[in-house]
C-alpha cells in the first residue's frame, strides 16, 4: 500500500493516541495534561502550543481518542466511514497546503488556531478515512498476543502482521511455541 509521508505520521499519532487508552493490561497513558504536554512534544505536532494545554484539552483528547477506538472497532467501512465524516466535518476541516519545518510540500487538514483534539481528529481522521478509500480498513488492527491487544496499522507489503512489536509481542509468543515445541519433542523422546 503506497501511503504519503503525512498520511503515515497521522496514522502513527492515532495509534499512538489510542495505545494510551487504560486496559487491561495498562494504566491511563493521558492522565493528566503533563502527559498531554509530552505526547505533543514527543510527536511534534505543528501548530500546538504544548505550554498553552489545559484541563479542557485533554477531556477533548479523550473524546477524540474514544472516536478513533470507534473507528477501529466498526464493523464495516460504512460504518467507519460514518464515524470519521462526523468526526472530520466536527473539527472543523480546513485542507491547506503547506511546506513547514523543512518538510516537502503536504497538506495539513485542521483549520489554523484549531484545538488539539480538532487537530487530531482533522488529520488523523483523514488518514484513516483514505485507508477506508482505499479499501484497506482491515489494516487497523489489535495486537493478536493474547495479554495485549494494542493498536496498530499493518503497513507491511502483504498484510501480514499480527503484532504490535515483532520485537516484543511477536518474539515472546514465538519463543514460547518453540519451547512448547521442544518440551513435546522431549516429552515424546
Amino acid at each position: 500500500m503506497l501511503t504519503n509521508h503525512d498520511t503515515r505520521c497521522a496514522l502513527g499519532h492515532a495509534v499512538d493516541l489510542l495505545n494510551t487508552a487504560p486496559g487491561e493490561n495498562s494504566s491511563e497513558g493521558l492522565g493528566d495534561v503533563r502527559a498531554l504536554r509530552g505526547f505533543v512534544e514527543t510527536h511534534e505536532v505543528s501548530g500546538v502550543d504544548a505550554e498553552g494545554l489545559s484541563e479542557r484539552d485533554l477531556v477533548a483528547v479523550h473524546a477524540v481518542r474514544d472516536r478513533f477506538a470507534r473507528v477501529f472497532a466498526a464493523p464495516g467501512d460504512r460504518e467507519a466511514a460514518e464515524l470519521i465524516n462526523a468526526m472530520v466535518a466536527e473539527a472543523g476541516t480546513t485542507p491547506q497546503l503547506t511546506d513547514h519545518d523543512g518538510h516537502d510540500w503536504h497538506v495539513h487538514y485542521f483549520a489554523p488556531g484549531a484545538s488539539l483534539a480538532d487537530h487530531l481528529a482533522a488529520d488523523c481522521g483523514m488518514a484513516l478515512g483514505f485507508l477506508v478509500v482505499a479499501g484497506e480498513r482491515e489494516r487497523l488492527r489489535r495486537c493478536e498476543a493474547p495479554d495485549c491487544g494494542r493498536a496498530f496499522v499493518d503497513l507491511s507489503r502483504n498484510r501480514s502482521r499480527r503484532y504490535c512489536d515483532s520485537r516484543t509481542c511477536g518474539n515472546r509468543l514465538h519463543v514460547a511455541a518453540y519451547r512448547a515445541r521442544r518440551r513435546e519433542a522431549g516429552a515424546a523422546g
